[in-house]
């Protein structure tokens, strides 16, 4: 098949070039900084000769928009917000005009479209979308307005041959250099893996092979459309998944942090204490109900073999899925 990845320069992007172009797919990039074969170049907001790599392709998967690793002022908010409406909506208008329209638009969302809640889980059904919960900072609620704005763009295109899935993604842990878990894993080697703010707060993830198949499990499923939450079934308290972690890297202790030491250490990662203590406890009701089985449901397993990989590349070894 012929996949184009709009934003797709980025730690998720560069897994599914990856296992997409093994698995023998033309992959295309889409991107504002081309620089590399196969890249091509666009602004994320205005239609143009990228078109062109559209009309005629299997699938898109819009993974554009702008880093949620940063402070979160009012301007870096806006455009978050701006980059994925933007984008989302430039793409579902090169959907429109293509006189081939692709089969499948994947259009990448987030888990923290959902509440920031302990006592149940959120699936596609049952799941509360999030707000102005009580007793969190209010700029988390524009968090949500982010999600909901980013999907109401893919649902309000024009695209009636082209099947539509919104991927409302947990954090993807992968072993490159960069990403969430290479993060995670550097405060655990510090000695700083401990709970955050008492730790209570959920964790959802999905392990990058698992990402990858559930894409490919996506493009192929006529039959699914709309929100799909990937996420793997078992979210942790924090606290027990950096345990989990602290222990498969061989760490005995990690120093707690109050939600004080975590606004220092946000500002310090030019981060946001949002990512450290929303509770994301995110389920996959719809994959699983379509008979999706994932290779890494439980952290404990995913975190062992996310850790070999790391050790493997630290002796220079082949980091190749075995």
């Amino acid at each position: 098949m012929k996949i184009v990845i709009p934003g797709g320069t980025g730690q998720v992007g560069a897994v599914l070039k990856r296992a997409l172009g093994a698995a023998g797919h033309e992959v295309v990039i889409v991107t504002r900084r081309p620089g590399r074969e196969g890249e091509v170049p666009w602004d994320g907001k205005t239609l143009g000769p990228w078109m062109a790599e559209v009309d005629g392709s299997d699938v898109v998967i819009n993974l554009a928009g702008r880093s949620v690793s940063c402070r979160y002022t009012a301007a870096n908010l806006q455009e978050m917000m701006d980059s994925r409406v933007d984008s989302t909506r430039v793409v579902g208008a090169a959907i429109a005009a293509a006189a081939r329209p692709p089969r499948v638009w994947l259009q990448m969302s987030t888990a923290t479209v959902y509440a920031h809640r302990f006592d149940a889980p959120n699936d596609e059904a049952t799941g509360v979308i999030g707000g102005a919960e009580a007793g969190v900072p209010g700029y988390w609620a524009y968090s949500v307005d982010i999600a909901k704005a980013w999907e109401r763009a893919q649902q309000e295109a024009d695209t009636p041959a082209t099947r539509k899935v919104a991927l409302r993604s947990a954090m993807m842990m992968s072993p490159d250099p960069g990403g969430v878990f290479a993060v995670l894993l550097g405060l655990t080697r510090l000695g700083l893996g401990g709970p955050v703010a008492g730790g209570a707060q959920y964790v959802s993830w999905i392990h990058e092979h698992d990402f990858v198949r559930a894409v490919e499990f996506l493009m192929d499923r006529e039959d699914l459309t709309g929100a799909v939450n990937l996420a793997a079934p078992h979210p942790l308290p924090q606290r027990v998944f950096m345990r989990t972690l602290r222990s498969v890297w061989g760490v005995p202790v990690g120093l707690p942090a109050t939600k004080w030491m975590a606004e220092v250490g946000a500002f310090a990662l030019r981060s946001d204490t949002e990512l450290l203590l929303k509770s994301r406890r995110v389920v996959p009701g719809r994959l699983t109900q379509a008979g999706f089985a994932f290779e890494y449901p439980q952290w404990p397993q995913a975190a062992e073999e996310l850790v070999r990989r790391v050790r493997e590349r630290a002796r220079g070894g082949s980091t190749a899925r075995r």
